[in-house]
């Protein structure tokens, strides 16, 4: 067996440990008496963007530093064709890596658009550390 490369470790570690804080801030802002949607919506993306990039990472394939998760996932789907039905339903969140960041947004999300992303969201992370050695998880 391989030695693990500690710095493809580190770096696959941090990338899930900003997935769980962006997961963490998800919680947060939905459980506020007044849910805070769109910024939500905006974690959950963030999240699967960096549960996609610490896959990739672990597996030493480069990606190119963007918020699109159709071309995460297209990666990921190469190194592991079992993550197809997380990735139809995940690549979906793309939008919201930009959609109500700035004024104009088209509509108003409602909570349970959130809650709904949020539930993908936590399932390709839950996902991708079941593919991932327990010394890189946070």
């Amino acid at each position: 067996m391989q030695p693990v490369d500690p710095v493809r470790s580190t770096i696959t570690r941090e990338w899930l440990l900003r997935a769980k804080e962006d997961l963490a801030s998800v919680e947060r802002l939905l459980e506020d008496p007044l849910p805070l949607v769109q910024p939500a919506l905006f974690h959950c993306q963030q999240a699967v963007e960096k549960a996609f990039k610490a896959f990739l990472t672990w597996h030493d394939v480069p990606f190119r530093r963007i918020h699109v998760l159709e071309e995460l996932a297209k990666a990921c789907l190469r190194l592991d064709p079992s993550l197809q039905p997380l990735v139809a339903t995940s690549t979906s969140l793309s939008a919201y890596a930009v959609r109500f960041r700035y004024p104009g947004a088209p509509y108003q999300p409602s909570l349970e658009e959130a809650r709904a992303a949020e539930a993908i969201a936590r399932e390709v992370f839950e996902a991708i550390l079941a593919r991932l050695p327990e010394e890189v998880r946070p």
